[in-house]
This record gives structure tokens, sequence and C-alpha cells, in this order.
């Protein structure tokens, strides 16, 4: 047999046969590009006219994302049956077989991901800019795409979370609503009058600007502490992370200063130690005896 004539005649019809095809793939190709411009284009469209109404960033951001998916996919599968025209979208998904499910596995962790953002950008709480923690993580919400959420954590460090995690547990939106409850702990001396020293603690809460004048300020008598008797102070403040500090920090410099003009005391911690027989006390000399002068 002539091996070499039978690669060549095989080598020679797949060269005929890509010359054949060439402008089958020059279409395919001026097809990609349509589509590139199309989707540019759409998505540009799309966020013009959800700027306009009052859906969420996030949510914005969803559908010009699907927009474009939906173009680029339409856009491939046009490419792909100009460019083999037998090629057919069922074929292709039959074709597959327990490929698809292999990739399946793969990227299950990517398709996760995917479907809980789009989740996650569905459901009306968590939104760009709110205050959150979860997972040990206390941040600012920058940005949520289909398959990560960007964390401004108030250290300035930028957390990136995968969507599965925000979606499986459980998260904490501390800006949910426009105020915040804070509290602190108030220790009086056991000396002290607790009516008196209830009263002058709300004075000095009175005093504080930044609190929320429309919601009450608690203040009780909590328990019988180690050196001193605790009153709790609870008040409601803007929720924002700052605005909770400031307003902490200002608190216990007004209940301090009012527990001070009132001449009531904030004991220290105080330690007493109980011996069930009298402590005996040795000195002993330990300097050394010189000799005695002649």
């Amino acid at each position: 047999m002539n091996y070499i004539g039978t690669l060549r005649d095989q080598v020679q019809g797949m060269a005929q046969g890509f010359v054949a095809i060439l402008p089958n793939l020059a279409i395919a190709l001026v097809v990609l590009i349509l589509t590139w411009l199309i989707a540019k284009s759409a998505v540009r469209i799309t966020a013009r006219l959800t700027k306009k109404s009052s859906i969420r960033e996030d949510l914005r951001q969803l559908i010009a994302t699907l927009v474009r998916l939906a173009i680029w996919i339409v856009g491939i599968m046009l490419a792909a049956i100009i460019a083999i025209p037998s090629f057919t979208p069922a074929g292709f998904i039959a074709g597959l077989g327990v490929g698809a499910l292999a990739i399946g596995f793969a990227f299950q962790d990517i398709f996760e991901n995917f479907l809980a953002g789009v989740l996650i950008m569905l459901r009306e709480k968590m939104r760009i800019g709110d205050l959150i923690e979860v997972e040990g993580v206390l941040g600012k919400v920058e940005h949520i795409s289909l398959r990560e959420t960007h964390i401004r954590q108030l250290s300035n460090e930028l957390t990136i979370m995968p969507n599965s995690m925000l979606f499986k547990n459980a998260v904490k939106i501390l800006t949910d609503d426009t105020v915040r409850r804070n509290e602190v702990i108030v220790g009086v001396s056991y000396d002290a009058d607790l009516e008196e020293a209830q009263r002058v603690i709300e004075e000095a809460m009175g005093t504080v600007d930044a609190i929320v004048k429309d919601r009450p300020v608690i203040v009780y008598a909590q328990e019988f502490g180690g050196s001193s008797i605790d009153f709790l102070v609870q008040w409601y403040a803007q929720s924002a992370q700052r605005d909770l500090r400031q307003t902490k920090s200002e608190a216990i410099k007004a209940i301090k200063k009012g527990l001070d003009a009132a001449g009531i005391e904030i004991p220290f911690p105080i330690t007493t130690n109980m011996f069930p027989e009298p402590l005996r006390i040795e000195t002993r000399n330990t300097g050394e005896r010189g000799d005695a002068p002649a």
C-alpha cells in the first residue's frame, strides 16, 4: 500500500474542506463581531432605561448581565450554525451526554454561586451600601455580582465572599432600619442612692445630642456586680457604624460627668480575700552580725 499517497490525499481533502468553509467562517466571525456590538449597545440601553426607574442598583446589574448573556448565547449559536451547517443546538446538547454531567460536577460551585447571586439580587433585603455581618465579616456591601459579593470592612479591607455563603448563612443587616439600639453598662458604688443614680444617668443622657430623641432612653438596675451595682443604659442612634461609636462615646462622657458632679462613685474592681485563720507574720533579720569592737 502507498501510505504516503493515502496520507497526501487525506491532507489535500482536509485542506480543500477548510478552504470550502472559509466563507462560512468569515460570516460566523462577522456574526460574533455584530453580537459583541449588539450586546454592548443593548446593555447601554438597558442601563439607561432601568436608571430612570426605581429599580435597585444590584437588580439593574442583574438585568444588564442577563441581557448580555442572552444576546451572546443567540449570537454564538448562530455563528456555530453558519460555520458548521450540520450543527444544531439539540444535537449539541444530546452529544454532550455524560460530558454534560461531568461538566456540571466540575462547575458545581460556579453554578451554585450563580444561582445564589440571582436569588440575592431578587430578594428585597441586602442592597449595595448596607452594613452587614456574616461569618465574622463586618462591613459595607460595595458590589454584588452573579458569583461573588464585595464587602468593604470597617478596617478598609476588601473581602470577596462567594454568594453561596451569603445565601446559606445567617446575615445581619445592621442598616435595615435607619436607627439602631445601643447600650452601655454603668457601675455605681453599693453606698450610692440607686434612685438618685438612675435620675442622674437619665439627665446625662438627655444632654447627648446624637441620640434619637423620639425613641426612649432606658435606664434600669441590672445586677449586683463584684464591686458595684450595674445599670444597663439603652438608647437609639443612627444605624451607621460611625454614628453608633460616636454616640456611645458621647454617652459615656456625659454619664461620667453627671455622676462625678452628683458625687456618685464609679468604683474600681475590688477583691476581698478571706482567710479561715489569722495570718502569722514572721520577720527575719538577714543582716550579718559583725565582730564586737575590742
